[in-house]
């Protein structure tokens, strides 16, 4: 029986016991469903295989040998994961298109009793739901945009408004990146596809009649991009600005940055990316403050010489004076509190 998707609350209000993909390990890690699971009937070095046998040698060849890992993967899934679930388990199982791989595993399920359905159309089908809604679509939010110089603490303040009670988009933790010359926060960045999947996931639990705040940022973080319903959504929406004195906003990104500046060799890399920009006396400057264990000199070196200046062009191209300017003080935990919720005041 095939399942056919329509929008991610009705896939949940459907209530199946388990999202199953069946794709490679490859596949699964740049995108998926939300909340599926991996259980791949071919390995990354089996797809690649039987692929070359089908474009080089025979499609019918090429279908034994898949048939045979199927089989034997599909097996070992069920004995290592599936023993465990009761006659009436219900799972849907996807693979690329809704074809052979799913089709195939789904079969062996039903066949022992369980009430596997496979997704018709594969996980194609949601990528086409992720493409209608943030590409092709207008999404229903108003959005309102955090924003101000490198260092407001614009990403602490999202977090500690979304604490009272205000829908929030954290754009730079759902990117894992600090939308910054400093970049990645923990690890590699998702993949294009795997950020579009999170960000409509996450605007799905939203309610569109309340207004979302959302970290102003240019169209890219690190090495992503926003997509255009959500840029356009962003672009020309109200402003709420966050002011700090440098020195504050020096101190707060020398603590905010601290694993950087305990990786000196990472964060030499980073600054030397920017000579062609900065010029070579500027980022000589800096690599001494940082060669001589002077942190917060640093970054109000990159402040004055990097940040500020990049913030003022953007600012000048910006429409319109903002909805509210709000003071972040010294921007310690009792000044960000209280910005906080000068901020969440204009939200509700």
């Amino acid at each position: 029986m095939a399942y056919s998707l329509t929008d991610l609350p009705t896939l949940r209000s459907d209530d199946f016991d388990t999202i199953i993909d069946v794709r490679t390990p490859a596949e699964f890690a740049e995108d998926h469903v939300p909340g599926a699971i991996n259980m791949p009937v071919l390995s990354n070095a089996e797809r690649a295989e039987v692929g070359t046998i089908y474009t080089q040698e025979s499609p019918f060849k090429a279908r034994k040998i898949g048939a045979t890992r199927v089989a034997r993967n599909a097996a070992n899934a069920i004995e290592t994961h599936l023993l465990d679930n009761e006659g009436g388990w219900r799972p849907l199982v996807y693979c690329w298109r809704g074809g052979q791989r799913s089709g195939s595993f789904a079969s062996i399920l039903q066949q022992i009793g369980w009430r596997a359905e496979v997704l018709e159309g594969g996980y194609q089908s949601w990528r086409r739901h992720v493409v209608a809604a943030l590409y092709d679509g207008t999404l229903p939010f108003k959005v309102i945009r955090l924003d101000g110089y490198t260092g407001t603490a614009k990403t602490e303040l999202l977090n500690r408004v979304a604490r009272l009670g205000p829908q929030v988009l954290d754009l730079e933790g759902l990117a894992r990146h600090r939308g910054s010359i400093l970049g990645d926060i923990d690890g590699d960045q998702p993949a294009q596809k795997g950020f579009e999947t999170v960000i409509l996931t996450t605007l799905s639990d939203l309610d569109p009649a309340r207004p979302l705040l959302v970290e102003a940022e240019s169209a890219r973080i690190g090495t992503l991009r926003l997509p255009p319903a959500l840029w356009v959504a962003m672009k020309d929406s109200p402003r709420i600005v966050v002011e700090a004195a440098p020195e504050h906003r020096a101190r707060f990104l020398a603590d905010a940055y601290r694993d950087l500046v305990g990786d000196p060799p990472a964060l030499i890399t980073r600054l030397n990316h920017l000579r062609a920009h900065a010029g070579h006396a500027t980022v000589d400057k800096w690599l001494a403050l940082l060669k001589n264990d002077q942190p917060q000199a640093l970054a109000r070196a990159l402040i004055e010489d990097h940040y500020d200046p990049a913030y003022a062009r953007l600012t000048r191209s910006k429409s319109g004076p903002p909805l509210a300017t709000i003071e972040g003080g010294d921007l310690g935990d009792a000044a960000l509190d209280a910005a906080a919720a000068k901020i969440a005041r204009h939200l509700f």
